[in-house]
C-alpha cells in the first residue's frame, strides 16, 4: 500500500493511495496538469487511478473535478450531501452522468482492493468526511478540514500504518493576522480547522509502535508555516501522556508546491 500527498495545503489538496490492485486519489482541488505532473513524479498517471474519494465540495478540494471526471470518466465516491453541492456548482462545467457513488459515514465499499470507510467530521460543508483506507492488513487515514474530533475520531484513526492529519493553523498567527473577525471566528470554531496544537493531541492518542508515516497537511498559507507546525505538533507528542517521543517515528509536513515522497507500507 502506498500513499503520497500530491499537494496539501489551503490552496489545493489531493492525495493518492494506492493499494495491490487499486489506487484512486483523495479529493482533486488542482488543476488537472498539476495532478498529472504530480502522479507521473512518482511513476503514476491519471489512468492508473480507479476513483476519486471526495471529502467535501470546497474548492481546494474539487477544483480539478470536472476535468477528470470529462477526461477520463472516473467514478467519484462522495456523500449524498456533498454529491448535491457538487452538483450546484457551474464552475465545475458540465459532469457527465453515472460516474456519482453516494458514500455513507461508518460504511465500508471497495474500489478494488481497497476497502475504504468514511467517517463524519466537523466542518463546515454539506456533509463532510475523512477516510480510512485498508488493504492486505495495511491502513492509512486521511484527517483534515476538522473544527474539532472526539472519541469517535480517535476509533476511526487507530491502529493506522500512516495517516495524512490536518495541522492547519498556529491560533496566535491567526488571532493576530489580517483576515476578517468573521474569518477568524470560522477558522477557530468547532467547524473550521484543527490548529497545531490540536493536531499534535489528536496525534499523542493515535501513535502505536507499528505507525509508519505521519504527514502534517492543509496548512494555512498566511497562518502557518511548515517549521512551526512541526515543531508545535511534536511539541504536544513530546510532553503528551503516552509512552513515545516525536523523534520515534517519520514525522513530515505535506506541502502545498511540492510532492511528498511515496511511503510505501
Amino acid at each position: 500500500m502506498d500513499l503520497c500527498s500530491i499537494a496539501s495545503g489551503s490552496s489545493g489538496n489531493c492525495i493518492y493511495v494506492g493499494g495491490g490492485c487499486a489506487s484512486v486519489l483523495v479529493d482533486v482541488g488542482l488543476s488537472g496538469k498539476r495532478i498529472e505532473m504530480g502522479l507521473n513524479s512518482i511513476d503514476r498517471t491519471t489512468k492508473d487511478v480507479d476513483g476519486i474519494l471526495i471529502t467535501h465540495e470546497h474548492s481546494d478540494h474539487i477544483q480539478g473535478l470536472g476535468v477528470l471526471a470529462r477526461k477520463y470518466g472516473l467514478p467519484i465516491y462522495a456523500t449524498a450531501g456533498t454529491i448535491e453541492a457538487v452538483r450546484g456548482m457551474k464552475q465545475l462545467g458540465k459532469m457527465p452522468e453515472g460516474l456519482f457513488c453516494e458514500v455513507r459515514p461508518d460504511q465500508r465499499f471497495s474500489v478494488g482492493d481497497l476497502t475504504i470507510l468514511p467517517f463524519s467530521i466537523s466542518h463546515d460543508a454539506a456533509q463532510p468526511v475523512g477516510y480510512r483506507l485498508e488493504c492486505q492488513g495495511k491502513a492509512v487515514g486521511i484527517a483534515t478540514d476538522m473544527g474539532k474530533y472526539s472519541g469517535y475520531t480517535i476509533e476511526h484513526l487507530e491502529h493506522l500504518d500512516a495517516l495524512l492529519l490536518e495541522a492547519n493553523h498556529d491560533v496566535n498567527m491567526l488571532q493576530v493576522g489580517s483576515y476578517p473577525y468573521y474569518l477568524k471566528r470560522r477558522i477557530l470554531g468547532d467547524r473550521g480547522h484543527l490548529s497545531n496544537e490540536n493536531a499534535g493531541k489528536l496525534l499523542s492518542r493515535l501513535l502505536h509502535d507499528d505507525l509508519k508515516a505521519v504527514f502534517l497537511g492543509h496548512l494555512s498559507k498566511e497562518n502557518n508555516y511548515d517549521k512551526l507546525a512541526y515543531e508545535t505538533v511534536c511539541g504536544e507528542v513530546d510532553s503528551g501522556e503516552n509512552p513515545y517521543k516525536s523523534r520515534d517515528f517519520y514525522i513530515q509536513v505535506a506541502r502545498r508546491e511540492q510532492v511528498s515522497e511515496l511511503v510505501a507500507i
